[in-house]
């Protein structure tokens, strides 16, 4: 008995773990609703799945359901519990119950108030059995969505590259990591709403900070520019090859001239009196979320993230680990002690080629 009730809560997590991966297709695209994916099971076989529609809608729950097929007494997997309000489409229990469902498994209760803890009440007046099962190889896969509903600002994280004596400048070359590298940084970004860097790096590189990969072009997920003095070059790549790309840029300049031309590049200008602490920042965060950002990925030279690591604002680090050092040829543009610091535990199983990939976990 003991043995068939383990077979089955692995049958379970087998099913939430593919919700799990539906979820993911647009995580990062989904603006202030939570990414959740769904998978219908009838002997125990998956006869349809779906996950939450870029902008947020329609639910995950909905994109599953929506197909003419049987789902009388079949079994409802879904990544976090199904929402029980009214908002600008009905809630998903009433197609739950409506569709003869015979029992639904998720793994994260909705800390929105209109929802928490209540899909299992009303569920049941229609004898539909619920059950709660955690995931533990996704117990963070709700970050973002929990800390811009709890804190009001967006997820940041980070990314950088060093060499395997912690330079992250390299003078002979624009890189540092390898090319399997820099395409596992392209499947990175795909999972934010919006980049952050600054006017410097960019002007630097020349940098696109888009999605570069197969089946991920046309996810070029917003930039942010740090440009307090609005010192942007108007020839870069970034302005001629993706002028349909959001761009945003943050400043404090006053120059009309530059403002009227960057506007009429359909850019957003985002006025902010200066960015010296972390008061400032986190004002700007809360601007950014009222955009319907809920995940934004820092990627600057060290100075800008020494910052934002400094006053606490980094939530996760990523970091890419040359297998290469760079001696007389690396540099640093301003102290590394903090990178040197950190313990790299969190090592993401990847081949890379020789270089590894860590998600440091800052706070």
């Amino acid at each position: 008995m003991v043995s068939q009730k383990n077979n089955n809560l692995n049958l379970h997590k087998i099913f939430l773990n593919l919700a799990f991966e539906k979820a993911k297709i647009n995580l990062g695209k989904t603006k202030l609703n939570p990414a959740v994916g769904c998978v219908l099971v009838k002997n125990n076989s998956v006869i349809s799945s779906g996950y939450t529609s870029i902008g947020g809608r329609p639910h995950a729950e909905y994109n599953a359901l929506r197909f003419k097929k049987n789902f009388e007494n079949a079994d409802l997997y879904v990544t976090m519990e199904p929402c029980v309000h009214y908002g600008l489409t009905p809630p998903c229990t009433n197609l739950i119950k409506k569709k003869g469902i015979k029992r639904v498994f998720y793994s994260f209760n909705d800390i929105d108030k209109r929802t928490a803890n209540k899909s299992k009440k009303i569920l049941s007046t229609k004898n539909i059995k619920v059950r709660k099962i955690p995931q533990s190889n996704f117990k963070n896969f709700y970050q973002s969505y929990f800390l811009i509903k709890k804190n009001h600002i967006p997820l940041i994280d980070a990314k950088i590259a060093i060499s395997k004596d912690y330079f992250t400048v390299n003078k002979k070359s624009k890189w540092i990591t390898n090319y399997l590298s820099r395409n596992r940084t392209h499947l990175i970004r795909s999972e934010y709403d919006a980049i952050i860097s600054t006017s410097k790096s960019i002007n630097k590189d020349n940098s696109l900070l888009n999605c570069r990969l197969d089946g991920f072009n046309n996810n070029k997920p917003d930039l942010i520019i740090i440009d307090l003095q609005l010192k942007i070059k108007s020839n870069l790549d970034l302005f001629r090859k993706f002028n349909k790309r959001k761009i945003l840029i943050v400043t404090s300049s006053t120059n009309n001239k530059k403002i009227s031309y960057l506007k009429k590049r359909r850019i957003k200008i985002i006025s902010v009196d200066s960015l010296k602490n972390k008061k400032d920042f986190i004002n700007l965060f809360k601007i950014l979320k009222k955009y319907a950002y809920n995940r934004i990925l820092v990627e600057s030279g060290l100075i800008f993230l020494n910052r934002l690591l400094k006053d606490k604002l980094i939530y996760n680090l990523y970091m890419f680990k040359s297998s290469i050092r760079l001696g007389k040829n690396g540099k640093n543009n301003t102290s590394n002690k903090f990178i040197k610091k950190l313990k790299f535990e969190n090592k993401i199983k990847v081949n890379l080629n020789g270089d590894e990939l860590y998600k440091i976990k800052i706070k």
